[in-house]
């Protein structure tokens, strides 16, 4: 499964971002696609999931209310909604895909690249 993010950026204190996560060779169907950052000087964390279908979603207690994952099953891709982004959130931010993703996975059979997300106050 090939995966590219995009969408990163510089963005002030609550501004909004949108991520994107595409799959070029389109295998992503069957899959869940999550959404992981990794700040600086932290560890790689969950932030959002959704299922294979798009009817269940998961995020980290740290993002709900701010972001919103979704999926087009039919164009293979995945986005997520950043709003009322924080500086906190600034991180290097990643798509994965596997056949389940949650709040506890802490990887993922397939990452694509990571896109930046940096958050000015």
């Amino acid at each position: 499964v090939q995966l590219q993010a995009s969408g990163g950026g510089l963005v002030q204190a609550g501004g909004s971002l949108t991520l994107s996560c595409a799959n070029p060779t389109r295998t992503l169907s069957s899959k869940a696609v999550g959404w992981f950052r990794q700040g600086p000087g932290k560890v790689r964390e969950f932030v959002a999931s959704i299922n294979w279908n798009g009817d269940t979603a998961y995020y980290a207690n740290s993002v709900k209310g701010r972001f919103t994952v979704s999926r087009d099953v039919a164009k293979n891709t995945a986005s997520l909604q950043m709003n009322n982004l924080k500086r906190e959130d600034t991180a290097v931010y990643f798509c994965a895909a596997d056949t389940n993703l949650g709040p506890f996975s802490v990887g993922a059979d397939h990452w694509g690249q990571g896109t930046q997300v940096t958050v000015s106050s």
